[in-house]
């Protein structure tokens, strides 16, 4: 008869969260707004089996990022979901024309 295979347990450390009011002090806002950003899909949280949230610290530049969108332009949050969508997208294809070869050139016609 043979032995059952045993593996070790590994225990995968889960990646570091800030807490609401921490992610908030971090950020410089009150945890109200990062709760809203939150509710509004601008920021990405976990929410635990409490209904406390849970942020990555890779979401504080996003915050700041919102933060400055709002001071310069005249527009709410929700609106501004869809600018920073916009400016995603218009980084994307920057990225993608710098990467792309260059195209041959073509001979002239004479």
């Amino acid at each position: 008869m043979t032995q059952p295979v045993r593996y070790p347990i590994v225990v995968v450390p889960s990646a570091p969260r800030l807490g609401l009011d921490s992610f908030a002090a971090r950020g410089g806002v009150h945890p109200e707004l990062v709760r809203r950003l939150a509710a509004l899909g601008l920021l990405e949280a976990l929410r635990d089996p409490a209904g406390g949230l849970w942020f990555a610290p890779e979401q504080l530049p996003v915050l700041a990022r919102l933060r400055r969108l709002h001071a310069g332009l005249p527009l709410n949050y929700a609106a501004l979901g869809l600018v920073m969508d916009l400016l995603d997208r218009i980084q994307r294809l920057e990225t993608s024309l710098r990467t792309r070869p260059a195209p041959r050139s073509e001979l002239p016609w004479t």
